[in-house]
């Protein structure tokens, strides 16, 4: 039985798209291969303190040295190369990571207006009469999620109760009748779906 190995997962490529999703997947990755802290603290390559080294410290510096390059090196062979050639200069994986940052994901004020944006669809959302449980649910997570990506984490229980105001009136004996059986605070948004799914195929 051939054995795989985990080494030769191969880094998520960023084109240009998406960097929110792809920063995700990167930063598992490179915590995968404990790299992640390099790239966060950042700073130049670590010096040589002692006058003379012992062979366990020469060799504890020369592990952190190649780890930067490790970090750096995952970096590049993550971007496509119209993207390489923006962050080729960088010397350490932190100012590679920040450079991409803040070409792609914007600056924090940028940020705030997409995250209030999305706050706005998100209490504006409401279920068609023509919709599905399954597609306006979907759509609820959408946004939902693209808040997460943007640092904005909504509780359960909001997005429970944001469904919950918003489902037209043909699920109000079902809403009713969840709300006598268990305690909506304590609903998971899957719970609720598939509550509501059962209910719609009746």
């Amino acid at each position: 039985m051939a054995s795989t190995s985990f080494n030769v997962v191969a880094p998520p490529v960023f084109n240009g798209d998406n960097y929110p999703i792809w920063a995700v997947k990167m930063k598992a990755y490179l915590h995968a291969f404990d790299l992640w802290e390099v790239v966060e603290v950042g700073g130049d390559l670590p010096v040589q303190r002692h006058a003379n080294p012992t062979m366990a410290q020469l060799k504890q510096h020369s592990e952190e040295v190649a780890k930067r390059y490790k970090a750096l090196s995952c970096i590049h062979s993550a971007v496509s190369d119209s993207i390489f050639t923006r962050i080729m200069a960088c010397e350490n994986p932190k100012d590679a990571w920040d450079k991409l940052q803040e070409e792609f994901h914007g600056s924090d004020r940028t940020r705030q207006m997409q995250v209030l944006n999305l706050l706005r669809e998100f209490e504006v959302l409401k279920m068609k009469d023509s919709e599905t449980i399954k597609e306006y649910s979907d759509k609820v997570m959408k946004v939902v999620n693209q808040l997460r990506l943007l640092g904005e984490d909504l509780s359960e229980k909001r997005i429970v109760n944001k469904v919950l105001v918003s489902l037209p009136d043909k699920f109000e004996a079902k809403i009713s009748s969840l709300k006598e059986s268990k305690d909506i605070s304590r609903l998971t948004v899957t719970e609720l779906v598939n509550a509501l799914q059962a209910q719609e195929q009746r």
